[in-house]
């Protein structure tokens, strides 16, 4: 069995984003060799996630309004986690839209189903951050 081990890095202009990986992730599995195994995907940061689902604006809003509706940002005061930083709810939100994914890889392709795309999401951005990605196979 082979293995494989990149790790990439995101940097976001704001505080909260989604970043559309696949391609990445892709260019792993090509950049491998490997046909048949997995792939695990995960964010290397305990205020940013990586998650699947539809690569669909109105669908991103959506996750930002309901997120924000479960772990508000402020006020600062209402999370005991603030006490020298303010980024409670990007470890809330972190939490809820999960840390890895792991993908089926078949002749070299992510194993997907209709709309299915990796993302990254930052909920506490402005700063590098790492995504692990592992891959094992043949």
């Amino acid at each position: 069995m082979k293995s494989y081990r990149k790790v990439l890095y995101f940097n976001t202009s704001t505080r909260r984003a989604y970043v559309n990986i696949t391609p990445q992730v892709q260019q792993c599995i090509d950049e491998s060799g490997i046909k048949e195994g997995l792939v695990l995907v995960n964010a290397m940061n305990i205020t940013a996630s990586v998650f699947v689902n539809d690569d669909e604006p109105g669908l991103h809003h959506d996750f930002e309004v309901w997120l924000e509706k479960l772990a508000p940002e402020k006020p600062h005061s209402q999370y005991a986690h603030n006490g020298f930083e303010d980024n409670a709810d990007a470890h809330l939100k972190r939490q809820i839209m999960g840390r890895e994914v792991v993908a089926a890889i078949t002749d070299g392709k992510l194993d997907f189903g209709t709309w299915e795309q990796i993302f990254y999401g930052e909920y506490d951005g402005k700063r590098q951050k790492r995504v692990l990605v592992k891959i094992i196979g043949e």
